[in-house]
């Protein structure tokens, strides 16, 4: 009976309770939504008690915020990371931001989730909102960057364009559970792109 109760508590707490608190909300913020997630569905998901909970995020807010930043620094958004990719030239990663979202097909289409917690914020969460805008800036930054080393004549303005188009397919897709918002956006992407390499010197 002890062996089994210590056992349990350990299962409930210890060094991994952290992390399995953070996959919880990564998987239940992302498919459920943020407010339709209450911390005891997150209790459960995580297998811990609700003292581990509280003692590692001590409000539903900070772990919100949490799972945001992990998007910056251990799991980037997947169509986002094409613009690191070393084996495709600069042109091709910013095409292949807009490739489709791949998984299972009958999955609802969530979107960014930057997005979405600003808009279930709806102003109430700062810190999120702050959150969201910096990762957006850096986005467009890196837009800019690989728009420039393609050799665009006005790389500014392209990687500002690239982010509204990739935006606004984002937001379509999710709202419209639509896939092919990805593909028209591409093809949006690809005219913008050819124009500006062509009007580059040598272009």
């Amino acid at each position: 009976m002890g062996a089994t109760a210590s056992t349990t508590g350990a299962a409930r707490g210890g060094r991994g309770a952290r992390e399995r608190i953070l996959q919880a909300a990564q998987e239940l913020f992302y498919t459920r939504g943020i407010h339709a997630t209450g911390v005891a569905a997150l209790i459960e998901a995580a297998h811990v008690s609700p003292r581990t909970f509280y003692v590692h995020f001590p409000t539903k807010n900070a772990l919100v915020e949490e799972y945001l930043r992990r998007f910056e620094s251990e799991k980037s958004i997947a169509a986002e990371a094409e613009l690191e990719r070393e084996d495709l030239p600069p042109t091709q990663r910013l095409l292949a931001i807009f490739a489709p979202v791949e998984g299972d097909p009958l999955a609802l289409i969530r979107g960014c989730p930057f997005h979405n917690a600003v808009i279930e914020g709806a102003g109430e969460l700062p810190e999120v909102a702050r959150l969201a805008e910096r990762h957006k800036q850096a986005f467009r930054d890196r837009l800019v960057a690989t728009a420039s080393e393609a050799g665009a004549a006005d790389p500014e303005a392209l990687g500002r364009q690239l982010a509204v188009i990739f935006e606004g397919a984002n937001a379509l897709a999710a709202s419209c559970n639509d896939a092919e918002a990805f593909t028209d956006a591409r093809r949006a992407a690809k005219t913008l792109l050819d124009s500006a390499l062509s009007a580059a010197p040598g272009g």
